[in-house]
């Protein structure tokens, strides 16, 4: 299990972010045309479209399938490079455990006050005003794009939007970043704390939101606490799905009280809230650990073990 891969972890990570460059920048001319020729509006005017409320339908599906030739193709093909069962090589197998996803659960639960309260922290944090500004700018537009995407007026459009913002992004995401980013960089930098954190940066940055910039590395090294200790993606998927489910639920109770929706997208909590959080994650990490099954990935997840232990 100690042997090298076949496709070295340096070659995997330039094929990675080649890959990933190229299908960022296909997928979304596809979607400008795509937007375009099914809304019949000009092709510079399709991002504005696919915001209006009457669109939004095509919007979700529009942007899940976007979202998985962006992240979920590129990782993919790497693996397919690396090792004739990419499947497996991505972290996908059916050998969990019901103890596992309880687990899985708790730390979703736990993670709630952890992000709150990175939240809050993330807000007092000085910056200049010039940049302050820019940030709410982008702030306000992901917010605007994600109320566009969440536009809920009955329990079908409910299903919908779980299926399309909380499930599709999980999947695609977690591919990406853990499958096929952390694997590579605990791989190559053999440290797996050093892998799990670099790849949570990045996993928070590309979000290009500044005040949740920090409950996003936590909730990606949680994340990646999950699948490096259990090998298998199908936890990691989980426990994102369940982060998101909990916003889009929100946003739909909110809708049908009548109460603003951008009420239910904002996190913080007080600071002391991230105890609570820790004192609910650290033990559920530890037990997943614990319950860990013996089919792991193979040259990361070994390297990735003896680092952390």
């Amino acid at each position: 299990m100690n042997q090298r891969p076949v496709v070295a972890y340096s070659s995997q990570l330039g094929m990675l972010l080649g890959f990933l460059g190229v299908s960022l920048i296909v997928s979304g001319l596809l979607l400008s045309w795509l937007s375009s020729l099914v809304l019949n509006v000009p092709l510079l005017q399709a991002g504005d479209a696919l915001l209006k409320p009457e669109n939004v339908q095509f919007s979700r599906f529009a942007n899940a399938f976007a979202t998985f030739l962006a992240f979920f193709i590129p990782s993919w093909a790497v693996a397919r490079i690396a090792s004739k069962t990419p499947m497996q090589e991505l972290g996908f197998n059916s050998n969990l455990t019901i103890k596992q996803v309880a687990a899985v659960g708790t730390i979703a639960f736990g993670a709630l006050f952890i992000s709150g309260s990175l939240a809050e922290i993330n807000e007092m944090i000085p910056m200049p005003a010039s940049f302050l500004a820019k940030a709410r700018q982008m702030e306000d537009d992901y917010i605007k794009t994600m109320l566009s995407l969440a536009n809920m007026k009955d329990v079908w459009d409910l299903l919908l939007g779980l299926l399309v913002i909380a499930v599709a992004p999980a999947i695609f995401e977690e591919v990406l970043f853990r499958s096929g980013l952390q694997r590579i960089l605990v791989g190559l930098t053999r440290n797996a704390f050093l892998g799990i954190l670099i790849a949570s940066i990045l996993f928070s940055a590309i979000h290009a939101s500044y005040f949740g910039f920090l409950p996003r590395v936590a909730l990606g090294v949680i994340l990646g606490l999950i699948y490096h200790y259990s090998g298998n993606i199908w936890l990691a998927i989980l426990m994102h799905f369940l982060n998101n489910a909990v916003v889009v639920i929100q946003i739909f109770m909110y809708t049908k009280a009548g109460k603003p929706i951008k009420e239910a997208i904002e996190e913080s909590m007080p600071v002391w809230y991230g105890l609570i959080g820790l004192m609910i994650v650290v033990p559920a990490i530890i037990f997943m650990k614990k319950e860990a099954s013996t089919y792991f990935l193979k040259e990361p997840q070994v390297v990735a073990n003896e680092s952390v232990d």
